[in-house]
């Protein structure tokens, strides 16, 4: 039996070697599609880390205008926290001169994590001082 398929294939090859070749020339286009991608579909500019990485939330401050914040936060609960491009530290003249961590009862710089459980972390409230970010003519503490 496999001798006999083995056989007419054969025949096929001898009779029309062009239409097994262009079977062959067609699975292999569909393998080299599936397997690298469009360059026309890529996008322009790839994902940053952060935007692949991070959720990103905006804080805004009713209380202060111009004392906005920005926060990443990753999917293990980690979370960066930063002053937003609209900031009055940025637009003061001279711009961002100092950035203090010696805030309240400790020096936030000297705090140093460890492990999966992330020992010895500062929990923070909202009202919290991070940090004191300084200009030429003020500072501004950022909680």
């Amino acid at each position: 039996m496999i001798t006999q398929i083995a056989e007419e294939e054969s025949q096929l090859v001898k009779e029309n070697p062009t239409a097994i070749k262009s079977n062959e020339d067609e699975s292999e286009k569909q393998l080299h599609e599936l397997l690298l991608p469009n360059v026309n579909d890529l996008p322009v500019n790839p994902t940053s880390a952060i935007e692949f990485n991070f959720v990103t939330y905006f804080a805004p401050d009713f209380m202060k205008p111009e004392h906005d914040q920005y926060i990443y936060r990753h999917a293990n609960g980690l979370c960066v926290i930063g002053m937003a491009a609209g900031h009055v530290a940025f637009k003061d003249e001279g711009g961002v001169t100092s950035v203090d961590f010696n805030v309240g009862k400790s020096n936030r710089s000297e705090i140093k994590v460890t492990g999966k459980r992330k020992r010895n972390a500062q929990h923070f409230e909202s009202n919290t001082a991070l940090c004191k970010v300084c200009t030429n003519n003020t500072f501004y503490i950022v909680r």
